[in-house]
């Protein structure tokens, strides 16, 4: 099966799709085919790739959020400069998730209203606060270093 998490559903989308059409999709899937947002795919699986997308999305922007209380402090021009563009690249990257998790359907705004709801995740290291100039730089070695490794 393409996730385990299709294997606890809300049941409402269980059992009501095509039988065969699910079948030739997981036959795509298993071929490794690539899956556009428009093709046809079982609702779990549609359900399941927004929660994902979602969540990257959303850590993507909260990931701005310390790194952004520091601009107006940081210790040189040259360092607020390269804040700035740090904390751009993050936005950005949240709102090509956000794009990408509207080809599926679902709007942007229902995406950030689930996140302000509680309703929906994103990473829990954002939530630990940057009391000094070094904890930028450790969030930027740790989380950075370690998705550019």
């Amino acid at each position: 099966m393409y996730t385990q998490a299709l294997n606890s559903s809300d049941g409402d989308d269980r059992g009501v799709e095509d039988v065969a059409r699910a079948a030739q999709f997981q036959a795509r899937i298993d071929a490794d085919e690539r899956i556009e947002p428009n093709d046809w795919m079982p609702a779990a699986y549609r359900k399941t790739l927004t929660r994902q997308i979602s969540q990257h999305a959303h850590s993507e922007i909260v990931g701005m959020l310390p790194e952004g209380n520091w601009i107006t402090r940081a210790p040189s021009l040259r360092r607020k400069a390269a804040l700035l563009a740090k904390v751009q690249d993050e936005c950005g990257h949240g709102l090509y998730l956000y794009a990408a998790a509207e080809t599926l359907g679902t709007s942007r705004e229902e995406l950030v209203d689930a996140m302000l709801a509680g309703n929906a995740k994103y990473s829990s290291i954002f939530n630990y606060p940057t009391l000094t100039w070094a904890d930028i730089g450790t969030i930027g070695w740790l989380v950075d270093g370690a998705a550019i490794m």
